[in-house]
């Protein structure tokens, strides 16, 4: 057919016009109206580009071509996501530097990017491991670290001995770690952590200014999990040892009758008493096979182990037991919490494993039950500890000589039982968050180094005029060539920044 139309002649042929005219190549236009539009990264893996990258990439071009169309200045940059795990650990398997390996890949990639006819300004590509780029991040970390955001601790992380790195709990599945199917472990370690938990509520308010769908912020809210309640302190009956929890059910304290705290909880060894000893290790070394996603997930079966110590209820003044169980996570508020299991059905069913007391203080409300047996003895079972009623009817059986909750509200129980908390110095008002503070460092080689310079007698500060741009293997030589004897090594245990950071 003598007018055939051949794609791959016409294409290439505008492909190298636009190349050779710089058509996208944005300059400055101040008579233009401006309009950024940016895609994510690729990570240039050996495979090449996958179906999903075209399909996103396919969608911002048309906006990109339409907003050009309607008059704008637009920008359209492309890069490379190019730190991170896989290309070290096929580093290690070949015997060759990531850097080789990456810009061959990254080769790749711009082949089949350029292929597709996308209109991006390639006189701006930059990869996230060019130095000239993440000296700016590590900029960025020093000047969060002098304002006191980052900072070191011991936490508890997902660690794969075999990568010899700890790993987001979405690097990780049944236990195992994607990249190489290797056995993960929760172990504490200290490291590198950013305090976005400072910026919780601006997280929230902020979203006003965002133009995203609804659905999205109500994801994000969620997200953050912000929560009003109270911290109340449990004393030991033995030993001079506090144990503060958050709730956001204090109206529900005269109901306490036990406390779990997190298996990773620092009180845990002080609380096990000698005879327990034994059985608390063999359930700590369990938990710490499993993820968090694992340890929360409601419809897993309750476990725990007893500590063999008991505390005191504030409100009642009863002694109640003190366990453990993996269903309790250190990083969430206190790492501990007091359960009410006439009015929490998780609480209930540990309750009734483990054939712990169960009190009603709530008269229950049947209004909207579904249940097929009678409600004169649906209620009859909810008062007997028999049933849980996770409902808010009025308060009953909620009172000591200093406060009485009868017959109050959720609402109105809630607000004096913390006034008197506060009164009596068993607790305070409190908000917490189920966003955490960010896990930042990885021990890995192919990242950006941490900014931080060490020195002998334990100190550290920050420093861009000497370490900018380096990598672990080159700060020996580096530090030989501008003799700086006095310090030790760049960032102990060769940490890098979260490959997120470089994005």
């Amino acid at each position: 057919m003598k007018n055939k139309y051949d794609h791959q002649k016409i294409e290439k042929k505008w492909q190298e016009y636009w190349k050779n005219n710089k058509t996208f190549e944005v300059k400055k236009d101040l008579a233009k109206p401006k309009f950024y539009i940016l895609d994510m990264f690729p990570y240039p893996s050996g495979a090449g580009l996958h179906v999903g990258h075209v399909t996103g990439y396919t969608g911002t071009d048309i906006i990109a071509r339409y907003m050009r169309q309607k008059g704008y200045n637009v920008l359209r940059p492309m890069g490379w996501d190019s730190f991170g795990l896989p290309a070290e650990q096929y580093a290690i398997r070949t015997g060759t530097h990531p850097s080789i390996t990456t810009k061959k890949n990254i080769d790749t990639y711009k082949r089949q990017l350029e292929i597709l006819g996308f209109s991006y300004d390639w006189s701006r590509e930059f990869a996230t491991s060019d130095a000239n780029y993440y000296k700016w991040t590590q900029w960025i970390f020093t000047k969060l670290y002098d304002l006191g955001l980052a900072y070191e601790a011991r936490i508890n992380v997902n660690y794969c001995p075999e990568l010899k790195t700890i790993l987001a709990n979405e690097e990780i599945e049944e236990g195992r770690s994607k990249e190489g199917g290797y056995p993960v472990v929760r172990v504490p370690l200290k490291q590198w952590v950013l305090k976005i938990t400072k910026y919780a509520e601006r997280l929230i308010d902020d979203l006003d200014e965002v133009d995203w769908p609804e659905n999205i912020k109500r994801l994000q809210v969620n997200w953050i999990g912000k929560s009003k309640g109270a911290k109340i302190v449990f004393k030991e009956t033995k030993k001079d040892i506090e144990i503060e929890v958050f709730t956001t059910r204090p109206d529900t304290l005269f109901g306490t009758s036990f406390l779990v705290i997190s298996p990773e909880h620092p009180l845990v060894d002080l609380l096990t008493t000698k005879d327990n000893l034994e059985e608390v290790k063999k359930y700590k070394n369990e938990t710490a096979k499993k993820s968090d996603l694992e340890r929360t997930d409601l419809a897993k079966e309750k476990t725990g182990v007893f500590l063999g110590s008991y505390a005191i209820n504030p409100a009642t003044n009863e002694k109640i037991p003190i366990w453990i169980s993996d269903y309790v996570l250190m990083g969430y508020a206190t790492g501990s919490i007091m359960s009410v299991p006439a009015h929490d059905e998780r609480d209930f069913e540990f309750a009734i494993k483990y054939n712990l007391p169960i009190k009603c203080i709530r008269d229950p409300d049947l209004s909207k039950s579904d249940e097929e047996i009678p409600l004169k003895e649906l209620k009859e079972k909810i008062l007997a500890g028999k049933r849980c009623s996770p409902g808010s009817g009025r308060v009953i059986l909620s009172e000591n000589d200093e406060v009485s909750l009868n017959g109050l509200n959720e609402e109105q129980a809630k607000e004096k039982i913390i006034n008197w908390l506060e009164e009596s110095n068993n607790g305070k008002r409190a908000i917490s968050y189920k966003l955490r503070d960010w896990l930042f460092s990885r021990q890995r080689y192919w990242g950006e180094p941490i900014p931080i310079l060490h020195f002998e007698d334990g100190s550290k500060k920050t420093s861009m005029n000497y370490l900018a741009g380096c990598l672990h293997g080159e700060v020996k030589l580096f530090y030989e060539k501008n003799k700086l004897k006095r310090f030790l090594i760049f960032e102990k245990g060769k940490k890098v920044q979260d490959t997120i950071f470089d994005t």
